[in-house]
């Protein structure tokens, strides 16, 4: 438990004396302050998310600093491996808890080659610098629609991907990508961007907002990356600009439609979305590394709209 005299590694961020944010930083540059773990320590102690598994050590480290040598839950609120492939080496440490996700993801999480071949075949050799995740026993997983628990409340977010969780405690909501990805600026203002990678399908993605929204929390607990106090209004926000997206991406595909290049038109796309979202006004004011990675993963969400726009499913 959280001792008042302990001190902290800098990295640790203690939010209040019942949360603290652990960022995990993989060997990847532009990567700082993007990757994290959440501990809650209320009326439970729960681990949210736990990194890939090249950073399990200094997660490991963290919670060792915080005096954790036991926990109820270990939550994840998907399977991507950058939330949950460290979930091995960290149900190695801490035998006991139960480890809540997804129905869907439980099969992957028991037999996960699937998974990381899929992973390295999407992210190529930035998976590498992931690392691959381990094999969790069957008797270890606890499907989120089983988990009831009268302080943390799971909420089914599939907007991200079909098998996200977003948890709600009395004061917190982690939403893990649900709610986008999210960088503090200077000044009180923020960078926020949908996280829409394919396959995605807009409609579930605003329910997903809908559901939160309707939870009325006070704040919101990104996985990328800190926090916010208004959570409704960072969730209104965000649903709006899903819908502007939606709009931008739609308009510059019918400008194109005599023929252009995928990628020509992801660039056409990208510009557009810099110049118009009003959320994404602060990107020229990140470090010039983190926006380089940005780029890779809006041109990857753009990906997600355009296959959904051109979809016969919507």
């Amino acid at each position: 438990m959280w001792h008042p005299k302990l001190q902290l590694n800098a990295k640790i961020q203690k939010i209040a004396d019942d949360l603290f944010l652990i960022p995990l930083t993989p060997p990847l540059t532009g990567f700082s302050n993007f990757f994290s773990a959440w501990l809650y320590q209320g009326k439970i102690t729960c681990l949210i998310d736990v990194g890939p598994s090249s950073t399990a050590p200094d997660l490991l480290q963290a919670l060792r600093e915080l005096n954790i040598d036991q926990l109820d839950y270990i939550l994840l609120t998907h399977i991507h491996l950058d939330h949950a492939g460290a979930i091995g080496e960290i149900a190695e440490v801490f035998s006991q808890p139960q480890i809540v996700c997804h129905p869907l993801g439980l099969s992957h999480l028991t037999e996960p080659s699937r998974l990381w071949e899929g992973t390295k075949k999407v992210l190529g050799s930035m998976a590498l610098e992931y690392g691959p995740i381990k094999s969790i026993a069957a008797n270890r997983l606890l499907e989120a629609s089983r988990f009831h628990n009268e302080f943390i409340t799971p909420i089914f977010t599939p907007g991200h991907a079909a098998h996200h969780v977003s948890f709600q405690t009395e004061k917190y909501l982690f939403a893990g990508e649900a709610g986008g990805v999210h960088r503090a600026m200077p000044a009180n203002r923020y960078y926020l961007r949908p996280a829409t990678p394919p396959r995605f399908f807009l409609e579930v993605a605003v329910q997903s907002l809908d559901a939160l929204i309707a939870c009325r929390a006070t704040t919101i607990c990104y996985g990328h990356f800190g926090i916010q106090k208004d959570a409704v209004k960072m969730l209104q926000a965000h649903r709006k600009q899903l819908l502007l997206w939606e709009r931008l991406i739609k308009d510059e595909m019918d400008h194109h439609k005599n023929g252009i290049e995928t990628q020509d038109l992801i660039a056409a796309c990208l510009t557009r979305l810099l110049k118009e979202d009003p959320l994404m006004a602060t990107f020229g004011q990140l470090p010039q590394d983190v926006q380089e990675r940005e780029t890779d993963f809006l041109q990857n969400s753009i990906r997600g709209f355009l296959g959904w726009l051109d979809s016969e499913d919507r």
